[in-house]
């Protein structure tokens, strides 16, 4: 084989260096490729049924898997020419020098495929092909192994806490159709299984390249549809949760709501009674009328104890909240028609109270004889404890009886 034209002759000392060199680089090249040809995501991309981004990237660097073997070889026969002919003569001549100068530097590696169906190049050249294409090759490798090592476990692991969940929700009523939370279930359910599908098929659609670029080296698995599932799952497990709450609470608050609700039937009723006293024995005034019992509320308290009876408690939990706030208020709507119709008996048991206190006082200080106190005092009790009382009337009988004994007793201490 002729040198190439112009091809610097190397001295045997930079032979010898040339060579060393060499079979460092070839050592280095064969570790990597068998290293490559063990690494376990290569294993599982070979033997898995691909699709869609990895099968298209994985096709590609199987042939660049090809090449890099073949380049290999090509390698692998020059240095073994080299070695061949520098082992011929401990002080080769120049011709020999010569020769190995081009096998060494010169282009003289002929390597096929591409669009050339030969191509001549030097050992560094190939040797900076063939790190390239090892590079993307282990790219793709890592990258599919990097996310079969991160996701299918973890969707494992989050699938059987699926069916945990899944479990005690339906125990508790939670079920698709019936409560969002066992649609949510469901929804979850298939995202999982179509999830792992996808994963396994084609990892490479779920790495995150650094940058944001397509290359395929660097980056991590794109996690957001596993997080987003984890997350709807944890709201579940809460939802789940609050209603067993409710299931170990619901008699009691049954119970209460119970109390709660004869309180009011019961003030209600004394709220009527009441009215129909108030109505006998004071005139002239406007007493509020007095509605029913809170018929509604106490059928929904009775579907509600259905509800527990059926083990129904993902319906029960929102009804018993209701329950509870809107009870509470007919509780206090029941005392404030109580103390609305109640009011005027309230006025005239004030006003007979006053009128029972200036009459001690009169007394106290001696004045109970006085014609006029007596005379107003006579007529302001008839009108209090005659039925029905007039409160206007009474009301203005006690003031002119205060009016009087004010008079009177002033003038009893200015003398």
């Amino acid at each position: 084989m002729a040198p190439d034209s112009g091809q610097r002759v190397l001295s045997r000392e930079e032979v010898d260096r040339a060579l060393t060199r060499l079979a460092a680089e070839h050592e280095a090249i064969e570790t990597s490729l068998l290293s490559l040809q063990d690494h376990a995501g290569r294993r599982l991309l070979e033997g898995a049924h691909l699709t869609g981004l990895t099968l298209e990237r994985w096709r590609h660097a199987e042939a660049i898997v090809s090449d890099l073997w073949s380049w290999f070889e090509t390698c692998t026969e020059t240095l073994a020419r080299a070695r061949e002919l520098r082992g011929r003569r401990r002080f080769p001549g120049r011709e020999e020098l010569s020769r190995l100068s081009h096998l060494l530097e010169g282009r003289n590696l002929v390597i096929s495929g591409g669009e050339l169906l030969a191509e001549h190049t030097s050992w560094q050249q190939l040797v900076t092909r063939m790190n390239r294409g090892y590079a993307e090759v282990l790219g793709v490798v890592a990258a599919a192994d990097a996310v079969w090592s991160a996701l299918p476990a973890r969707i494992d692991l989050l699938s059987a806490e699926l069916r945990r969940v899944s479990e005690l929700a339906h125990s508790a009523g939670v079920r698709p159709g019936t409560h969002p939370s066992g649609d949510d279930l469901e929804r979850v359910t298939a995202e999982l299984t179509a999830l792992r599908a996808e994963v396994i098929a084609d990892p490479l659609a779920f790495w995150l390249p650094e940058g944001g670029s397509g290359a395929v080296a660097g980056g991590r698995p794109d996690t957001t549809r596993y997080d987003t599932a984890a997350r709807t799952l944890d709201d579940i497990r809460r939802e789940v949760d609050a209603v067993f709450g409710v299931r170990k609470d619901a008699e009691a608050r049954l119970v209460g709501l119970r109390d709660v609700l004869s309180r009011a039937d019961r003030t209600l009723a004394e709220a009527r009674a009441a009215r129909v006293e108030v109505l006998s024995k004071i005139a002239a005034s406007e007493v509020p009328a007095v509605s029913g019992p809170p018929v509604v509320l106490q059928q929904q308290l009775a579907t509600a104890g259905e509800y527990r009876r059926r083990a129904q408690w993902h319906r029960l939990s929102p009804l018993l909240d209701a329950l509870e706030v809107r009870a509470e208020e007919e509780l206090q709507r029941a005392r404030s028609s109580l103390s609305a119709v109640t009011a005027p008996l309230a006025i005239r048991a004030e006003l007979r109270g006053r009128l029972d206190a200036y009459r001690a006082k009169a007394v106290r200080l001696g004045k109970n004889d006085d014609p006029l106190l007596s005379e107003r005092y006579d007529a302001a009790r008839r009108l209090l404890w005659t039925a029905p009382c007039d409160l206007r009337a009474a009301e203005s009988a006690v003031q002119r009886y205060q009016d009087a004994a004010a008079d009177v007793l002033t003038g009893r201490s200015e003398s």
